[in-house]
């Protein structure tokens, strides 16, 4: 084993929604660990070409990739892309995830039903699927999810995305144990809010911030670069004794 345990020293790795916020920062902090090729995927070119650019001056080399991993067919258009450009895949960090605001689960429409599904639960599934063949190929790897306390708890307003994510936890420990014998982890993230685009709504109303922040011990809400240790840790050898763990990164919420 290599003594630097964090090491990433010519691992593969593909980052959904490596584009912006948590998926950004994860995607750098690999590349700081030695990661040799970055695939980075993500629905508007514009802010992907900002996002290679950013990851390529930590040394890595990287690919990105327009696709919505939400959709089978993009999916394989990513994978063919990475087979193509990278040959094989040693770590996955299912990041993508999406919300829509509803005052109620009962009162939601079916469409936004799926659509908050296939973002946040099968789009982990897809991916993990395509993705497993390549690592087994490359004898064992790493999957790490990203999940939320509110997989957890119900919340107002979040009730579909928390479904979905419970889901993605369940799904975390069904691979895990699935996968082992082929040296394959998969762990996920439990995330309280951190401050990113996709939680903008929440934390840039000041009185909701304040309730949201005078309910966590720590009285505050995460930042995105706070992410990228827990992944590395799962993302490493430094974790190679652990799967199908969910580890809550939240400030204390759920203590």
């Amino acid at each position: 084993m290599d003594k630097n345990l964090f090491s990433l020293k010519g691992k593969r790795v593909l980052v959904t929604g490596g584009s912006r916020g948590i998926g950004l920062e994860i995607a750098v902090g690999l590349a700081e660990a030695g990661a040799q090729h970055i695939v980075i995927c993500g629905r508007k070119q514009e802010a992907l070409g900002e996002a290679r650019q950013t990851i390529e001056k930590k040394g890595a080399k990287v690919s990105a990739v327009t696709a919505n991993v939400g959709n089978a067919a993009d999916v394989d258009g990513l994978f063919d892309k990475i087979g193509a450009d990278v040959g094989g895949l040693d770590i996955v960090v299912n990041n993508v995830g999406m919300n829509i605001f509803t005052p109620s689960v009962v009162d939601a429409d079916i469409s936004l039903w799926d659509k908050v599904m296939d973002v946040n639960l099968k789009a982990v599934f897809l991916t993990s699927r395509r993705a497993v063949p390549l690592m087994k190929e490359a004898g064992g790897g790493a999957i790490i999810n990203i999940s939320t306390v509110a997989a957890r708890k119900a919340t107002p307003g979040l009730g579909i995305y928390g479904i979905a994510k419970a889901g993605v936890e369940m799904l975390t420990k069904t691979l895990a144990v699935e996968l082992a014998p082929y040296s394959i982890r998969v762990n996920a993230i439990a995330l309280a809010m951190v401050k990113t685009k996709f939680s903008e709504p929440l934390w840039s109303n000041a009185d909701l911030r304040k309730q949201i922040e005078l309910s966590n011990p720590m009285h505050r809400i995460g930042e995105p670069e706070e992410v990228v240790g827990t992944a590395l840790f799962l993302a490493s050898n430094a974790s190679s004794f652990m799967t199908g763990s969910i580890l809550m990164l939240d400030g204390g919420t759920t203590a």
